[in-house]
């Protein structure tokens, strides 16, 4: 058995997609909630805050501040 319900992987992996989205692809968080299926940003927001802590915008912020920059 796993420890999730089919449901609840399918949603995380769409939250999962939405924050590769926002940090690779630069897509706000509207975009990236209707890009993964969610007609509701509202809703993604607070499902997205559920998963990872920190609303979209401040959890991206947060990460791109503390990823090493890469040059070439």
């Amino acid at each position: 058995m796993t420890a999730m319900s089919p449901l609840q992987c399918q949603k995380r992996m769409r939250l999962n997609e939405a924050r590769r989205l926002m940090l690779t692809e630069h897509v706000d968080a509207s975009m990236a909630a209707l890009r993964v299926g969610y007609e509701s940003p509202s809703r993604f927001s607070r499902e997205y805050a559920r998963q990872f802590g920190p609303p979209p915008i401040r959890g991206i912020r947060h990460l791109m501040q503390d990823s090493p920059v890469q040059t070439a």
